[in-house]
């Protein structure tokens, strides 16, 4: 990746970006990162910023699909309610729909259980030019499949892979592919929306009183609610050990939807700008054909113009006698 961002943008972004990183150096303790940060600004201010980066976004997008040489992978993570809808559809609000694919990772189906558990995801990575949205990801394999071990029987692996390092060697499995796609030329930004436990308790009764949100409710939110402790010790051992300066993550405050939306959009702007795009520039050779093409398009809409103007002239003649 370029190491060149734009001063001025990189110091504006800076505040909304670099307290909310870790890349895998020194200690990680998800306690330590607060789920209601507001990083001293109001909503009306985190407004203008969001607005500003899909202004931004939507400039980068085009760059990036026109150069066809960098691609952008985008992973989100976290507990129900946490926001993960709500804000791909903000921060990509107005952008070229053309250039971004959204994918979804629900429950595995049978044909996706007899590959690997990386097999569904790298199928939808994005192409060079374009920018790829995994809402929740192959990290659900060291999330509800570590919480709910009967979920690791039904994916037939021989029993001898199966041992106490397994959950280790997924990290080490997925670090190494994030890896390889960095050096091919994919960047990748994970997101954790950490949210509270009262924040999605306040949100899953948004869900029941409100009839427009009734339908996001599922009975299986509660069960998983539940087991609320158990979640956040596998989000905190797998972002311990997958946070990589090629693919970090990034602890987003999500009780406060509009700060999330602020950090999210931040986050991919600065790193998009650190990649120097530009629009391809054209050789002299096509400049010149171009010309001659132009010409020839000028000239004949001159042509046209002229022949319109004779068939009107034609028309209104009086007839001969």
């Amino acid at each position: 990746m370029s190491s060149k961002p734009s001063p001025s943008l990189a110091d504006e972004l800076k505040p909304y970006v670099a307290p909310f990183r870790f890349d895998g150096s020194g200690e990680f303790h998800l306690k330590s990162y607060p789920t209601a940060e507001k990083g001293g600004i109001d909503k009306d201010a985190g407004g203008k910023i969001i607005e500003d980066n899909r202004k931004r976004l939507n400039d980068f997008q085009e760059k990036l699909y026109a150069q066809d040489r960098w691609s952008l992978l985008l992973i989100f993570q976290g507990m129900d309610a946490a926001g993960k809808d709500s804000a791909i559809k903000s921060v990509f609000e107005g952008v070229n729909p053309q250039g971004c694919e959204v994918s979804s990772f629900k429950q595995p189906s049978t044909k996706e259980l007899d590959h690997d558990f990386m097999w569904r995801a790298m199928i939808a990575l994005p192409e060079r030019g374009r920018i790829g949205i995994f809402n929740r990801s192959y990290y659900e394999e060291c999330l509800v499949v570590r919480v709910h071990p009967e979920v690791l029987g039904k994916q037939k692996l021989p029993k001898k892979l199966v041992t106490k390092n397994i959950w280790r060697e997924r990290f080490e499995d997925i670090s190494a592919i994030e890896r390889y796609l960095a050096r091919n030329g994919t960047v990748i930004l994970k997101f954790f929306l950490n949210v509270s436990k009262e924040e999605q308790r306040q949100r899953f009764l948004d869900r029941l009183e409100e009839p427009a949100k009734n339908w996001k409710f599922s009975m299986a939110d509660i069960s998983e609610r539940a087991l609320w402790a158990k979640y956040q010790a596998a989000y905190q051992d797998m972002i311990h050990h997958t946070a990589t300066k090629e693919a970090p993550w990034h602890i987003v405050p999500a009780d406060h939807k509009w700060f999330a939306r602020v950090v999210i959009g931040s986050t991919i702007v600065n790193a998009l700008d650190r990649l120097d795009l530009k629009f391809p520039e054209v050789d002299k050779a096509d400049l010149s054909e171009f010309k001659r093409v132009r010409a020839a398009l000028e000239a004949e809409g001159k042509g046209a113009a002229v022949e319109k103007k004779g068939g009107a002239a034609e028309k209104k003649a009086p007839a001969k006698k």
